[in-house]
């Protein structure tokens, strides 16, 4: 039973990226160029730590709390 959930687990996470890039792909048209740059600088930022091999997502979320956070601020300011 727990492989199946498993699989069930990651079936559905497959399908929760494929939605985050479609809503994203959706918002890059109507999305200013600051804006653009901060999320590029996150998802560039993550993207790179989460190739790492070996390094545990723990860490990986870790760093990215405190890197993201200035371009959090940022988005959160620019309004």
């Amino acid at each position: 039973m727990s492989d199946e959930v498993e699989r069930d687990l990651e079936r559905q996470l497959c399908m929760t990226h494929e939605r985050f890039v479609a809503a994203m792909n959706a918002r890059l048209p109507g999305m200013e160029l600051g804006q653009k740059e901060r999320y590029f600088a996150v998802l560039s930022a993550l993207v790179a730590k989460l190739e790492t091999p070996g390094k545990p997502l723990r860490e990986i979320l870790q760093e990215m709390m405190a890197e993201a956070a200035t371009y959090v601020f940022q988005e959160m300011g620019s309004g």
